[in-house]
């Protein structure tokens, strides 16, 4: 069978391309071997923010009195939590099918194996294909630390369905997965310890807004050990005992369950990726233009396997290009703009250059910042929270980067990042008329 699109993988990359090809007018093939939707939608962003949401709703209700609300008696489900969260990725993932559908794209469950830029196999049948979209994701990497083979831990997956909260657990890795599960688990109750290599939590975000939400934490009962190495594991009666080394010496912490979250890698085994040939960075990853195109003509790298920010929404955007240039159209990736973004409680989210990558890049910038609190309507909706926003500019006024820690910086994170696509200067940012009252208008506030 021939088609003039195939794409591999369908996560948030590839079920936006083949989607987008498919209402192109082109013939498409979508390959997925586990399930539409990817980690994104069946493990990992969608189930995680859900899980999250359960856990402020019962911090919300635990603190109501702060609102002048008396909530007598507070309690949680967690079975019924993540029969909830099984619910939302099922009507999810329906929802994606009924997008391809749409779109007219032939949907095959299996695992693919290229052949060449032109043929895939799948099961028993060959495809044959004018354009090749390579979209396989990320999965969890699991370090060869001692003794990891003879305890028993979880990974966000088990995290996610496990329907028994344990009385204590130690976290391996302090980045965004790590942090969103302390969270959870700290607002139902459990004793969460941290261990972190770097340090600092949240490598990538800004630092001083990372320790601020790190102290917070520490103030609810969370303990981390940063600048830490783990050296080896072994397993009791009770639970898992976790040996590590710092500054200060050995230590160990035992706990009832251990979660693993170092971090994801692209996947790059299993399809016939080295039958391609493709030219890769120095780091490994795939290399790609601005255009998703690959170093083999008619082959497009999209999402976790560039490399670059292994996040769905930067995924979604490298295939809408991908498809554009396929289809002839003018159209460019663009990485400048790229949120991150922690659900934690509350949240914290930047976009652009922190202080730490200007500071690298040499750019000369400046720093202007203020309390959350500058914002009614973040006082109004945050008694006693605290909060901070950030903005950097560069020596001509341009905005380089942003930086928000205060619920919810999830959704308005956009608007600076939107004023960094654009390359606005802070004086032409704060033209823009914000609606009063709104947290969004700290922004303004901060210029």
């Amino acid at each position: 069978m021939k088609y003039q699109v195939i794409v591999i993988g369908g996560g948030p990359a590839g079920y936006t391309a083949a989607e987008a090809a498919g209402k192109a007018g082109l013939s498409v093939l979508l390959i997925e071997k586990n399930s539409l939707g990817g980690v994104c939608l069946n493990e990992g962003c969608i189930p995680t923010k859900t899980l999250l949401y359960s856990a402020k709703t019962y911090d919300s209700a635990k603190h109501a009195l702060k609102y002048a609300v008396h909530v007598p008696e507070v309690s949680f489900d967690l079975a019924k939590i993540i029969a909830r969260k099984s619910k939302v990725v099922r009507k999810l993932v329906l929802g994606v099918k009924a997008k391809l559908t749409a779109g007219n794209v032939t949907v095959v469950s299996g695992e693919a194996q290229i052949i060449d830029k032109n043929t895939v196999r799948c099961g028993e049948e060959i495809y044959e294909g004018e354009n090749l979209i390579l979209c396989t994701g990320s999965e969890t990497f699991i370090p060869p630390i001692p003794g990891i083979d003879t305890v028993n831990y979880w990974t966000h997956r088990e995290a996610l369905e496990n329907k028994k909260l344990p009385a204590s657990l130690v976290i391996v890795g302090g980045g965004v997965i790590g942090m969103e599960f302390a969270s959870f688990f700290n607002s139902l109750g459990v004793q969460v310890t941290v261990i972190e290599m770097m340090d600092e939590i949240l490598g990538g975000m800004d630092k001083e807004l990372s320790a601020l939400l790190r102290a917070d934490y520490t103030n609810r009962g969370v303990e981390f050990l940063l600048s830490t190495k783990v050296v080896g594991l072994s397993q009791t009666e009770e639970g898992v005992v976790v040996s590590y080394e710092n500054a200060e010496g050995s230590g160990s912490v035992a706990a009832e369950q251990l979660l693993m979250s170092v971090g994801r890698r692209p996947v790059t085994k299993g399809f016939g990726l080295e039958n391609l040939n493709l030219e890769k960075t120095e780091r490994g990853a795939i290399k790609v233009n601005e255009k998703m195109r690959t170093s083999v003509p008619g082959v497009y790298v999209c999402g976790d396997l560039t490399g670059f920010s292994l996040l769905a929404h930067t995924a979604i955007r490298e295939a809408e290009v991908a498809v554009q240039t396929i289809l002839g159209k003018e159209d460019a990736m663009s990485y400048r703009a790229i949120p991150g973004v922690v659900y934690t409680n509350p949240e914290i989210a930047g976009v652009g250059e922190t202080e730490e990558s200007a500071s690298a890049k040499g750019i000369t910038y400046q720093v202007r910042k203020l309390p959350m609190a500058y914002s009614g309507r973040f006082v109004a909706e945050n008694e006693g929270v605290n909060g901070v926003c950030k903005v950097l500019v560069d020596e001509r006024e341009r905005v380089i980067g942003a930086h928000v820690l205060g619920n919810p910086a999830s959704e308005i994170i956009t608007l600076a990042g939107t004023a960094i696509e654009l390359g606005l200067t802070a004086t032409q940012w704060k033209k823009i008329v914000f609606p009063h009252p709104t947290v969004g208008e700290i922004f303004r506030e901060v210029l």
